[in-house]
């Protein structure tokens, strides 16, 4: 049975061979915050995960995030990562995507509303403001192709056409294999992504190969594909998924907690904030937490 994942932990928790060629894996814990990376590094490795080559790092929380103490350490591992992956200097364009009227979607248009955009900010302004040190950020949420009639992939491409990023930033809601992954754990990518593809609804690349800047992903999974929860079920009661009937593919159903609302907004700050402080290193947390509230 085809297990359906956007994490690439998972991916290569799926194999056979727990080192495959090509893919390099290291583990390590701040805080609290379990730190997995992943390197693919030739096409054995995009060929044995089935991800294009490339970093992925995914952290990991214990429980839900809802301990503060926790939201902290998860806030500060997500912004060491992603200051690995991003150049060290020039503007950056942050795109929340997904669809804000469907709960489960709604990560990237929420995190958006907390994204500290400074672009604007420059010249007597900066000064007075003491705000003269800042990197530039542009962020922006643009919707789903249903809404708008337009593709992510078309509005970012022209944005970058026009204000020139020395990167992107996209955030999107994922999916996962397991339950226990949802809203306690965040991948980052340089990568890039198809929204919609953990559902089956795959758009167009956002990557370095379409925009021609490079394409850092974040996002946390809040689905689960239900014929790959039934699957994990029967496993756990030692019945072999793969003697069960193959579910429909057509007729498939996405899966989310109750509390799901809540994930989603603790998520989006969480993810929000972490990116602020990448970006911005000569703020303190606590001055990105008034200037976002």
């Amino acid at each position: 049975m085809i297990f359906r994942t956007d994490l690439a932990l998972e991916k290569q928790e799926a194999l056979e061979d727990a080192s495959p060629r090509g893919v390099l894996h290291a583990v390590k814990d701040e805080n609290g915050v379990r730190v997995t990376t992943i390197c693919i590094r030739n096409e054995k490795g995009e060929q044995a995960l089935g991800k294009p080559k490339g970093t992925y790092v995914t952290l990991e929380t214990p429980t839900p995030l809802s301990d503060k103490m926790l939201l902290s350490s998860l806030r500060r591992a997500l912004s060491a990562e992603l200051c690995k992956l991003l150049p060290q200097s020039g503007a950056v364009l942050v795109a929340g995507l997904g669809n804000e009227s469907i709960t489960p979607d709604a990560l990237g248009p929420r995190a958006a509303k907390h994204l500290f955009a400074t672009r604007h900010i420059n010249g007597e302004i900066a000064r007075v403001s003491g705000f003269d040190n800042l990197r530039p950020v542009a962020a922006l949420a643009p919707g789903v192709l249903g809404q708008t009639g337009i593709e992510t992939a078309e509005i970012l491409e022209s944005v970058v056409r026009g204000i020139s990023p020395a990167a992107v930033i996209v955030i999107d809601a994922l999916s996962s294999r397991r339950l226990s992954r949802l809203g306690t754990t965040v991948q980052l990518t340089d990568t890039g992504l198809s929204p919609g593809s953990g559902v089956g609804n795959k758009r167009a690349e956002i990557s370095l190969r379409t925009l021609g800047v490079p394409v850092i992903a974040i996002g946390v999974p809040t689905v689960v594909d239900g014929a790959t929860l039934i699957a994990d079920w029967l496993d756990s009661y030692g019945i072999d998924p793969r003697m069960e009937p193959q579910f429909s593919r057509e007729s498939f159903m996405m899966v989310t907690p109750k509390e799901v609302d809540l994930l989603i907004d603790r998520a989006a700050f969480v993810v929000a904030m972490g990116i602020n402080c990448a970006l911005q290193p000569t703020l303190s947390e606590q001055e990105l937490l008034e200037l976002v509230k």
